[in-house]
């Protein structure tokens, strides 16, 4: 803690300036793990540096994205356990970066709480640092903020940045993508960070949190671990992918489900025709559609249904694509392909 640093009248306030100091002593060893070439100094100044390597790129363009876990959070309170959410939080952020081609590189979180418990948001940047091992960048930097009679001692708010380089001849393109491309599938580790408004309605949460400790024989867990999943990071093995075939789109399916997603990564006058026999979905979202007797549609328009990205490629490179992906991890299989004309997205 800096000498001297302690303001009784701040305290008394609500916020407790100590108990940062305190959080940043528990975190380090954690953020220690994220460290690659290129990171400048540590935590602790007003900004995290990094030196961008730019070897072998003719044009680098560097690719932002933010994001944050949504009402997940909620899960994560209510079961207290909270050193997974930031893989969640990473993951929402590289797996968009990755869909243009560029490579994560620095990561930054913000933690906004009711009260700054030093170990609960150790936990938390914990999952971040885990998330930030899985994508290979380096967390440089964040922010915890107190926010007494803003928020609820117990409760927090999580969001993250991540800056990421791609050389500008390799920005993904779609100009190449024609009909009879295959639409490959990344599969899902679960329900991943969306639709979690929806979740705790259909199974009342907010009203019976103990619904989560109950164990589903389908599930093959309890509700609440299921739930709590992880997002997957799909970076590395997008990368190697990307190394090996020529990939005409990708996109990650987030909030809005195959209906939003995937025509994001499609030109105009193309469409994408899935073969809603192939997906393979996982236990849990039959049993949030069952329960709360949602139409199917609304099923494919709000969660990814066991998809977490999808990424289309001439057909004659499909066995290929397939083949690198599985050597790197990432199980895959073909969903779909890209049609003419029509709804942009068909099930059929």
């Amino acid at each position: 803690m800096p000498e001297n640093s302690y303001s009784a009248s701040y305290a008394a306030a609500g916020v407790d300036i100590t108990a940062g100091y305190k959080a940043v002593e528990l975190m380090k060893r954690h953020i220690a793990r994220t460290a690659i070439p290129g990171v400048l100094g540590g935590i602790g100044g007003f900004g995290g540096l990094f030196e961008l390597d730019v070897t072998g790129m003719a044009h680098p363009v560097l690719i932002s994205g933010t994001d944050g876990v949504g009402t997940k959070l909620r899960v994560a309170q209510y079961l207290d356990k909270h050193d997974t959410i930031g893989i969640d939080c990473v993951a929402m952020c590289v797996n968009d970066v990755v869909c243009a081609g560029a490579k994560p590189l620095i990561f930054l979180d913000y933690i906004a709480c009711g009260k700054n418990v030093p170990e609960r948001v150790a936990e938390v940047v914990a999952g971040v640092a885990e998330g930030c091992v899985q994508a290979g960048c380096a967390l440089v930097g964040g922010e915890t903020a107190e926010h007494p009679g803003v928020m609820p001692p117990d409760d927090y708010d999580l969001a993250g940045f991540t800056v990421g380089a791609v050389d500008k001849s390799k920005i993904l393109d779609n100009s190449s993508m024609r009909a009879g491309d295959a639409i490959l599938a990344l599969p899902s580790s679960g329900v991943h960070s969306n639709g979690f408004s929806l979740v705790r309605k259909v199974f009342g949460l907010d009203e019976r949190p103990q619904a989560l400790d109950k164990y589903h024989d389908e599930l093959g867990a309890t509700l609440g671990e299921t739930l709590l999943t992880p997002t997957r990071v799909y970076v590395k093995p997008l990368l190697a992918l990307m190394e090996a075939v020529a990939v005409k789109g990708v996109s990650h399916i987030t909030g809005g489900g195959f209906y939003e997603n995937i025509p994001r990564s499609i030109p105009e006058g193309l469409s994408a025709r899935i073969e809603k026999g192939a997906v393979r979905t996982p236990a849990i979202f039959g049993l949030i559609q069952k329960t709360g007797a949602i139409p199917e549609r609304d099923m494919f328009n709000t969660f990814n249904m066991g998809v977490g990205m999808t990424v289309t490629v001439a057909a004659a490179d499909a066995d290929r694509a397939l083949e690198v992906l599985r050597a790197n991890g990432q199980d895959a299989y073909v969903l779909g392909e890209i049609a003419s004309g029509g709804e942009r997205v068909r099930m059929a």
